[in-house]
């Protein structure tokens, strides 16, 4: 499991979650950043830091979100 980013990114991109990263896991895409789930390492630091509060962890994610894992994994197949 990895942690997501969700709707509240697009079109924010505020990139704090890039920042702070230390493993270099987050790509900026077209209308939002995303996780790459290969990479993470789920520590958290991505959660704590958006200001907008749109980065869960997968198993947290509601229903409605559940396409933002589907939507990352498109990103990362397309690179």
């Amino acid at each position: 499991m990895a942690f997501v980013i969700t709707e509240a990114c697009i079109d924010e991109k505020a990139a704090d979650c890039k920042e702070v990263c230390p493993v270099d896991c987050i790509s900026e895409g077209p209308d939002q950043f995303f996780i790459d789930a290969d990479v993470c390492i789920d520590c958290g630091a991505c959660e704590t830091a958006c200001p907008v509060g749109a980065i869960y962890y997968e198993d947290d994610l509601t229903d409605d979100r559940k396409i933002f894992v589907e939507k990352a994994k498109q990103f990362y197949q397309n690179q």
